[in-house]
């Protein structure tokens, strides 16, 4: 294992989020500097999943054990593939790789989560060393095994008081009495994504659709009043607890799907200001797909007292993606790369497999 953290380092970072709108690919040049890190996005694009794959990919969570472990297998080879064809055209030395892989199950509480996407495929297609499976080594120490983000929002974007993303879910990231506290939020995209194919469309864009509607109030009592909310950090969230929790709530009610939008988007709204909540006027930097959603944005801006900063359309895009290759170069060198201020476990770890090409 490299100990080396002198030199610069130039990492491919690999991210697939719960949209399955594709495999987000971040190439970066990592340098150390006096007070931290410094880091260049090199290029960074998202390459569409071939239809069959998001079809798989959608319902991997329902199949047998040996059928999940074959796609397992076959989705890492895809990876690999991509990646490979990724870097191809690239003139520099790629030192590593470092693959989220794509979540299937994420259950902290029964010591469950499993991203899928082999690291030892990903290794022998691209001839590359490989960081993969970053959550599992803090559930073994009894953490949530997320947010992994914080390492990154604090050594990468210190600058801000607040680093706060809008995916499929909303976590943040902030130094609290001189610890690093992170949780995820609420739902968002996933859940958007979810009643604007209703309407059959993909995603609502900038949230126009939302902006038509009628905000339902009960419905938005009922959702603001789930028990999630009011636990304390550490705290995550994943598909199992949106179909338990959030979807029967969302479901009950045979409103108009600009309605459910729009009292949806006031709900994020509302949980994203309480998890921000601070007397001083602060920085939050706003990344993730939801950060697109103008409106959204609006009714957020609207309530709280901070100052909304929404950065240019490849850090929003792909901050996950620049800071998983990070947590892959910090793992590689046996430095911490997750916290247990953040997760709750027995303490910090360097987490993450590491496969050898």
């Amino acid at each position: 294992m490299a100990k080396d953290l002198k030199r610069t380092t130039n990492v491919l970072g690999m991210m697939s989020g719960t949209s399955l709108d594709g495999l987000d690919l971040a190439l970066c040049r990592f340098s150390p500097c006096w007070d931290g890190w410094e880091y260049d996005l090199v290029k960074a694009d998202t390459i569409d999943y071939p239809p069959e794959w998001t079809e798989k990919l959608s319902r991997a969570h329902q199949m047998a054990g040996f059928d999940l472990m074959t796609l397992h297998r076959e989705y890492g080879k895809l990876c690999g593939s991509m990646a490979r064809d990724y870097l191809n055209d690239e003139d520099l030395n790629i030192h590593l790789i470092a693959s989220h892989g794509h979540t299937v199950f994420h259950e902290p509480q029964k010591g469950i989560t499993f991203q899928m996407g082999d690291g030892n495929e990903i290794a022998a297609a691209t001839g590359i060393p490989v960081v993969w499976d970053f959550r599992s080594a803090d559930l073994a120490l009894g953490g949530q095994g997320a947010p992994l983000v914080p390492v990154g929002d604090l050594l990468l974007f210190g600058e801000y008081e607040y680093c706060l993303n809008l995916g499929g879910f909303s976590n943040v990231s902030f130094d609290q009495k001189g610890k690093r506290i992170a949780f995820d939020i609420c739902p968002v995209n996933i859940v958007l994504n979810r009643l604007a194919s209703e309407l059959g469309e993909a995603y609502d864009n900038k949230g126009q659709i939302a902006s038509t509607g009628k905000i339902h109030e009960n419905l938005l009592d009922k959702l603001n009043k789930i028990a999630y909310y009011e636990l304390p950090a550490p705290k995550s969230l994943g598909r199992e607890w949106l179909e338990e929790h959030f979807n029967p709530i969302l479901d009950k009610y045979p409103i108009p799907v600009n309605d459910k939008l729009r009292t949806v988007n006031e709900h994020i709204a509302i949980q994203l200001t309480r998890a921000v909540e601070s007397t001083h006027c602060q920085k939050i930097l706003v990344t993730g797909g939801g950060a697109f959603n103008i409106f959204l944005i609006s009714l957020f801006q609207e309530k709280t007292n901070h100052q909304v900063i929404i950065p240019d359309d490849s850090l929003v895009r792909f901050k996950e993606a620049i800071v998983f290759a990070f947590l892959g170069l910090m793992r590689f060198n046996g430095r911490v790369n997750c916290f247990s201020s953040v997760t709750g476990a027995s303490s910090d770890s360097s987490s993450g497999l590491i496969s050898a090409p």
